[in-house]
């Protein structure tokens, strides 16, 4: 049987096995920011080295980047000593950085797409769980430690144990509505927050093959929800003509070679696969999570289950999310009142979803009650959507228009819930204390779904909503 993308990809970036039975392998981009880099390059100077290829290695701001006054030095004395750290670590090795006063700043899986630094065919890290989001392009995206943060600078290689490959083929047309957020609840859904443990995930189907690029690398970010290892969609003209023109993407005719050879790293009909998982993307709703981890979710038009109802070994977390969430049992997710709105992120905060944000928000009003945040995932979309007069139509609907940051998604900075505060977020994570206050709850969502939710005050189908 022929090799999946996995599989090739791996192998041409494999240098060696190691006695530990680990594969040494070759990363051909790393991307750093200010949270788990400072340590690494710290080791790095103690130990006498150089970082082996800085032109491979890309620094951006984005975790603890305040979202309203960008003003140095940082009210937070911790922030402040990560961003000079960054700073002078940047400068002192090499490194490429896309500070505050550079319009490439975002958060880093949003401007390594649209500088087109991440293409397919390459082994991509970063210190951060979301790396994932790269395997929209048809890479292999890994997530890392700082202590391999260390070894990708000092050697542009890690040792890593090589998972297995599921593929997860999601059929059929999507219903009004429905988004690539969505998609990717109802797979961890299915198969739990523990299910990829050992795997990487290949997302395929014709569901999959219908979206854009954003949609897909929405899909890919959660792959690690899901406790896969990474998660990637084979590459496509879609992939192609969005690389097209992207700074740091070949040009002329080295593109058509490119692109050539980005074909070739493509799964055959005849790869083989540990295993495989179909979804039926028509029957996928609008999904909201009720608990405490992403697999803990219902349609919009469903019920919070019963312990009772659920397999014996899921009855004990599912009692404590209801504990905390304060939540009960069998009754409906639409209407739970919320405090705070939140669209941005690295999963949602690209130019796609403020344009869907912004069609249910558009001519309407925020809910008294309810605090809602924009944060575009970057400078370039902040610019792009101002173009377009979204920020417009989301501060006459009484949404805050923000600076590009990863913001509410972790609360590394000013923007945080406070006290038992509900969130309807765009985000990737809803666990306990996610978003700053050890007793917020969170609910993920699509960024049209949260729109909705600010609007009326309480979770709402979409479906009702869309202008």
């Amino acid at each position: 049987m022929a090799a999946n993308l996995f599989e090739k990809v791996w192998d041409n970036h494999r240098v060696r096995t190691l006695p530990s039975g680990q594969d040494q392998l070759f990363i051909g981009l790393h991307l750093v920011h200010e949270v788990t880099s400072p340590q690494a390059f710290q080791m790095l100077r103690e130990r006498g080295l150089e970082v082996m290829y800085p032109g491979r290695t890309h620094a951006t701001v984005d975790h603890i980047v305040p979202t309203d006054v960008l003003q140095r030095p940082f009210a937070d004395e911790m922030a402040e000593q990560m961003m000079a750290a960054i700073e002078g670590n940047s400068a002192e090795f090499g490194v490429p950085l896309y500070g505050l006063d550079d319009r490439r700043q975002g958060i880093v899986h949003v401007i390594g797409p649209e500088l087109g630094l991440t293409q397919p065919g390459m082994t991509i890290a970063c210190g951060d769980s979301h790396t994932a989001t790269h395997g929209a392009f048809g890479a292999i995206a890994f997530g890392i430690g700082t202590s391999q943060v260390r070894d990708v600078l000092a050697s542009q290689c890690m040792a890593m144990a090589r998972p297995k490959v599921r593929r997860v083929s999601v059929s059929g047309a999507l219903a009004e509505g429905v988004y690539a957020k969505d998609v990717i609840l109802a797979i961890i859904g299915e198969l739990g927050v523990n299910g990829g443990v050992g795997y990487a995930y290949e997302f395929a189907g014709a569901a999959i093959e219908a979206m854009d690029m954003e949609e897909r690398m929405t899909v890919c970010n959660m792959a690690i929800e899901g406790g896969a290892r990474c998660g990637y969609v084979n590459p496509d003209e879609t992939t192609f003509e969005y690389l097209r023109g992207r700074p740091c993407a070949p040009e002329g005719e080295a593109f058509e070679r490119a692109v050539s050879w980005w074909r070739s790293v493509a799964s055959g009909p005849d790869a083989a696969y540990d295993d495989e998982v179909s979804l039926d993307g028509a029957a996928i709703p609008p999904t909201v999570t009720w608990g405490t981890n992403p697999g803990q979710s219902v349609g919009v038009d469903g019920t919070i289950p019963a312990p009772a109802a659920l397999p014996e070994g899921e009855r004990t977390a599912v009692e404590e999310a209801l504990d905390y969430m304060g939540f009960e049992a069998g009754a409906p997710i639409a209407g739970t009142a919320i405090d705070v709105a939140f669209i941005g992120s690295c999963t949602n905060g690209r130019l796609s979803d403020l344009r869907e944000a912004a069609r249910v928000a558009r001519g309407q009003r925020v809910a008294s009650s309810v605090k809602a945040l924009v944060v575009p995932g970057s400078q370039q979309v902040k610019e792009e959507a101002e173009a377009e007069g979204l920020h417009e139509v989301f501060r006459e609907a009484g949404f805050e228009w923000r600076e590009a940051g990863c913001s509410m998604c972790l609360a590394m900075n000013p923007d945080k819930l406070e006290g038992r505060q509900v969130c309807a977020s765009s985000s990737n994570r809803n666990f306990k204390g996610r978003q700053g206050s050890p007793t917020g709850r969170t609910l993920l969502m699509s960024p049209a779904m949260v729109a909705a939710a600010a609007l009326s005050g309480e979770v709402t189908d979409v479906r009702g909503a869309l202008n």
